[in-house]
């Protein structure tokens, strides 16, 4: 009898404690549980594509953002450790990057430079700071369009892609504040005045992926020079830019009504565009009822933390938030599952990639937007997700 007392106590133990553990794991903001899920699958951050070559690469500089905003928000060194490791497997002691090449002038490759910067300034290590010193130089040098907009890479000539502005311009206007550059801050305001001059179509207020000023491509409109369709994730991207550039941006500064008064727009756009039944966006943002649309997880988070951190620095009013808290909800029903391990979770539904031109060909047609993978967790929507919840944890924190 005594045997069989001590053994269902036993148990009672182990079964008590499992239970603790597993509510505390549930305690957990989502966004540490989807950091968790980042460094247990990518223990340095380095291998997000198993089997080929570890590359520079932006799909890492976003999870790396997403990070660095958990680590400001708790202050918790697991999450600045894992940044340092995974940029010091590229930056040396000299502060070269190993596996990035400047001549190639891809805009996409500027986007680490935040987490450089962000090193920076927590370790002052200068090795962070002249690595990059070699991202500002590549833009100092960056081909650009007639009236000055970058190229989106060097193999892409005269066309400028919403993705671009994401990759390029929160780094430039970081590094410009930093170094005290007050002439970048005009350079920063055109690239966005240019691309919406361009790609903004009047009657829905979206933005077309890519625009070719030489109207050469293929996917290019003859007359406007602009991509035929309005994908969901290029439009994230553009947004995410904006409040991140904004937050560097000098308060004084003439230009930066500009800016203030593009996110106005685009939030129009995303308001406009957000489905009513789930809450989310879809992949091609316009054709919700279009055969083989789907709703789209990286926009969604993108849309969410763009509108939510705008409320929060008050680039757009509070009544603007209720867009943003509807867009989680939705992210949150239709996107998140349990990890494969206790305080994990999942993001499904991140397309993995989709551009225009190249080799094979991307005509921009609605038809190649919805034929591309669909996957769970891509680095690029964990990393947009942990922005996203990060912004809404945040605004629920100060009760808001």
């Amino acid at each position: 009898m005594k045997r069989s007392f001590l053994t269902h106590m036993a148990l009672y133990c182990v079964f008590a404690a499992g239970n603790m553990g597993l509510l505390q794991a549930q305690e957990k903001p989502l966004s540490e549980q989807m950091a968790a899920t980042v460094m247990d699958k990518w223990p340095d951050s380095l291998e997000m594509h198993p089997g080929k070559p570890v590359k520079w690469s932006y799909d890492q500089g976003v999870i790396l953002e997403g990070i660095d905003g958990i680590w400001k928000r708790t202050g918790d060194d697991t999450y600045l450790k894992y940044m340092q490791k995974s940029m010091d497997f590229f930056v040396s002691p000299e502060g070269t990057i190993k596996r990035y090449k400047q001549q190639d002038h891809n805009i996409d490759n500027v986007k680490n430079g935040r987490s450089l910067l962000a090193l920076y300034r927590i370790t002052r290590e200068e090795k962070y700071f002249k690595a990059a010193t070699l991202l500002w130089d590549q833009l100092k040098d960056q081909p650009r369009t007639k009236e000055g907009g970058f190229w989106h890479k060097k193999i892409y000539p005269w066309q400028m892609w919403l993705d671009g502005l994401y990759m390029g311009q929160p780094f430039y206007a970081e590094y410009a504040s930093l170094v005290k550059n007050a002439a970048a801050f005009d350079d920063i305001a055109n690239q966005f005045v240019f691309m919406e001059r361009h790609a903004r179509d009047p009657k829905t207020g979206l933005l077309y992926h890519g625009w070719d000023e030489s109207k050469e491509q293929r996917w290019a409109n003859k007359t406007t020079g602009t991509s035929p369709h309005f994908w969901g994730r290029a439009m994230g991207w553009y947004g995410m830019a904006l409040v991140d550039v904004l937050e560097n941006f000098p308060q004084q500064h003439p230009r930066r009504k500009e800016l203030v008064a593009i996110l106005g727009r685009l939030n129009t756009a995303i308001r406009k565009y957000q489905d009513p039944k789930t809450g989310v966006w879809f992949d091609v943002l316009d054709k919700a009822k279009e055969k083989g649309n789907y709703v789209e997880a990286s926009a969604s988070c993108m849309f969410v933390y763009t509108v939510a951190k705008a409320v929060r620095k008050g680039y757009l009013p509070a009544s603007e938030l209720k867009t943003a808290l509807t867009g989680y909800d939705g992210i949150k029903k239709e996107f998140i599952e349990k990890g494969a391990k206790a305080g994990q979770v999942n993001l499904k539904g991140t397309v993995t990639v989709s551009g225009l031109g190249g080799t094979p060909y991307r005509d921009g047609s609605y038809e190649y937007y919805i034929s591309e993978k669909v996957i769970t967790n891509d680095p690029k929507g964990i990393g947009a997700f942990i922005l996203a919840a990060n912004e809404i944890e945040a605004v629920k924190k100060s009760g808001n």
